[in-house]
C-alpha cells in the first residue's frame, strides 16, 4: 500500500438532534481516537469524515453497534496557514486533470495540511511530488 494513502472513516449520521452525540459516544466507548474530522450534511443525514486510529478495527467496532461506515483512500498535502498556500496545491491537481472531490484542512502535532478525496489517488501523489509538495504519510498522523 502506497505510505501517503489514507484511510478516512465516513460514518453516516442521521440529521436529528442527538445523532451526533450518540456517534461520538459510541467512539468513546469503543475507544476509538479521532485525529481529524469533517461533519458534511444534506437535508435527512450527515456524513462525518474522520481518521483514526486503526481505522480497520474501528469499522469492525461501529459495524458492530449497527452503524454505517466505509472506508474510503485520501490524500494529505502539507501546505502551511498563508495565503496562497491552497492554490498551489489546486492548482497542480487542476493541471493535471485531478478532480478534488472535497477537502478539509487538519492541524496535528507535528503536521498541518488538508486532506483530499481526489478521483485519482495515485495520480494526484505522483503530480504533488513532482510539484516539489510535500504530502502527509498515514503513518505521520
Amino acid at each position: 500500500m502506497n505510505a501517503y494513502i489514507i484511510t478516512q472513516l465516513s460514518i453516516f449520521v442521521n440529521n436529528a438532534p442527538g445523532s451526533l452525540a450518540n456517534i461520538a459516544r459510541t467512539l468513546e466507548e469503543c475507544n476509538i481516537n479521532m485525529k481529524a474530522c469533517n461533519l458534511a450534511e444534506s437535508t435527512e443525514f450527515g456524513i462525518l469524515r474522520a481518521i483514526v486510529d486503526c481505522p480497520d478495527e474501528a469499522v469492525a467496532k461501529l459495524q458492530a453497534k449497527n452503524i454505517i461506515v466505509k472506508k474510503t483512500d485520501i490524500i494529505g498535502v502539507k501546505i502551511q496557514n498563508v495565503p496562497g498556500a491552497l492554490f498551489g496545491a489546486s492548482k497542480v491537481l487542476g493541471d493535471a486533470c485531478i478532480n478534488i472531490e472535497y477537502g478539509y484542512a487538519f492541524t496535528g502535532k507535528n503536521v498541518e495540511g488538508l486532506f483530499m478525496r481526489v478521483d485519482n489517488p495515485e495520480k494526484a501523489i505522483e503530480a504533488l511530488q513532482k510539484a516539489g509538495l510535500e504530502l502527509v504519510k498515514a503513518a505521520e498522523i
